[in-house]
């Protein structure tokens, strides 16, 4: 199945084929959510066999769009299909953009809605092994920390967003 999601081609934004926006480094659409337990992230450690940063540490949830897909109804989708999550209320943190090489060639350039959700503590999590081998709560003085000292297991973007846009997504300075 092809996946045609949100980039824009020559200023103009339509449908193009996942891959292909992140081989040719087209600005594209998409959405990333922190899910938040009191002081604690949710972070998704991806899994092995996604096409680029597999193994690395990330957000709860982030992904591109489909193709006329509205981005809060792309958030619940992806929380869904990620980790069997439902029934949180994302708030929306506003838009970011940012370049990251992710390896491999490829290049995610991408326009960023931003959302946070609470969790309650007895959220159950049900991750999709396709798209996830690991989960984790982590505060964010320990992510941070923890980045610090071993950046090279994060995924760029989650580099990028506690370095540059913490207070727009935690409301804080993290």
């Amino acid at each position: 199945m092809t996946t045609m999601i949100p980039a824009w081609v020559d200023g103009t934004l339509q449908p193009v084929e996942k891959l292909r926006a992140h081989r040719e480094a087209l600005r594209h659409k998409a959405v990333s959510v922190f899910v938040m337990r009191r002081d604690a992230l949710l972070i998704q450690r991806r899994a092995a066999g996604k096409y680029h940063t597999p193994g690395l540490w990330a957000n709860t949830c982030c992904t591109h769009p489909d193709w006329g897909e509205d981005p809060t109804d792309c958030a619940h989708r992806r929380l869904r299909e990620e980790l069997g999550i439902t029934g949180l209320s994302p708030r929306h943190r506003g838009v970011v953009e940012y370049r990251a090489d992710v390896g491999g060639g490829l290049v995610e350039r991408e326009v960023v809605d931003l959302y946070t959700a609470e969790a309650p503590a007895d959220m159950p999590l049900a991750p999709n092994p396709v798209e996830v081998m690991a989960t984790r709560w982590i505060t964010l003085a320990d992510l941070r920390q923890d980045l610090a000292e071993h950046p090279e297991v994060y995924t760029p973007w989650l580099r990028i967003y506690l370095a540059e846009h913490a207070d727009r997504i935690f409301g804080t300075d993290g």
